[in-house]
């Protein structure tokens, strides 16, 4: 369980992906029972560190604090800049010690350069991913996604993405509920899926009226219905093909995955806050039967829809 969270900075800090992090992790919002984190940022020799922005941190912590530290975050800097040597030896030494490590944006790198994506599965912001590939040949890197979990490593795209992946932490740590409230609090979308795509095509229609959001607004409150891309395409008067790719120049992914991750999300509500069996729960979400909700469940969230429950319930 997350408890004690460490962020790394050293000079030419993306501030805005520090704040990220900040906010994410280091806000004391136990007014609404949200647990609160041992929180710290660390640098080398507890030195103050110099901003992309120009202006400058003092830092209360040195690197040895990073050795206390459940989450070790990396945030954004520049690419090129040369990482410290002692950075790069408590990276090891939380990877041994099987700490979380989650980098934003552009921290990704610094997790190359210590080796830490040897072989794994990472993404980073679209404008890097292939100087990604091409500076870490043994990493497999996934472009244009929001954020990739590979076993402890968590690689997450732009700023928006970094508070994606914090929540997938929350949500992975602590529970549907409890994650929601800090998206809540951050005033962001409760979940994005880690493969949805960092940037749409046409975010603001240029007509309200052309715009899917009446049929999405739908979609939730009716995911107990057949929702297939034929059924959809007619509510909305389009061809399919048409359909689907209006769908995913506005959400970012296909219909299936997204109505499948808004299915998951509110049987996750329901095995938190009621006791109906899990085979009632699959008919009240869409999936059916209960095959088919531990199929979905345990491929998005790596845990079966019964350990989720006896995780987290709040009946019990």
């Amino acid at each position: 369980m997350i408890s004690n969270v460490a962020v790394i900075v050293f000079d030419d800090v993306s501030p805005f992906e520090l704040g990220v992090a900040c906010e994410a992790w280091g806000r004391d919002r136990s007014d609404h029972g949200i647990p609160v984190m041992d929180f710290a940022v660390c640098s080398p020799g507890g030195r103050a560190v110099r901003t992309i922005s120009g202006f400058g941190l003092n830092v209360s912590h040195g690197l040895d604090r990073v050795a206390e530290a459940d989450l070790v975050i990396l945030p954004a800097m520049y690419c090129s800049t040369a990482i410290p040597t002692e950075v790069i030896e408590v990276l090891h030494a939380a990877s041994e010690r099987a700490a979380r490590i989650m980098s934003i944006c552009s921290g990704a790198f610094v997790l190359g350069e210590a080796g830490l994506l040897d072989g794994r599965r990472c993404t980073t912001h679209w404008m890097h991913t292939s100087e990604l590939a091409e500076q870490f040949p043994a990493a497999e890197v996934v472009p244009e996604v929001l954020y990739v979990e590979d076993g402890p490593i968590l690689t997450s795209a732009g700023t928006a993405a970094g508070l994606d992946a914090s929540l997938h932490l929350w949500r992975q740590e602590f529970g549907s509920a409890v994650a929601n409230t800090v998206a809540r609090r951050m005033v962001v979308p409760t979940q994005r899926q880690g493969g949805q795509a960092q940037f749409i095509k046409d975010p603001v229609p240029e007509c309200q009226s052309d715009t899917l959001e009446p049929l999405i607004s739908w979609i939730v409150g009716n995911l107990h219905e057949s929702l297939d891309v034929d059924t959809l395409a007619r509510r909305v008067a389009m061809s399919p093909r048409t359909f689907a790719r209006r769908f995913r120049d506005e959400t970012g992914t296909t219909p299936h995955a997204w109505i499948t991750a808004r299915r998951v999300h509110r049987a996750e509500q329901l095995l938190e806050e009621t006791e109906l069996s899990i085979e009632r729960i699959a008919g009240e979400v869409g999936f059916g039967n209960a095959a088919t909700l531990r199929q979905h469940f345990s491929r998005l969230r790596r845990i079966s829809p019964q350990q989720y429950r006896r995780r987290f319930s709040v009946t019990s």
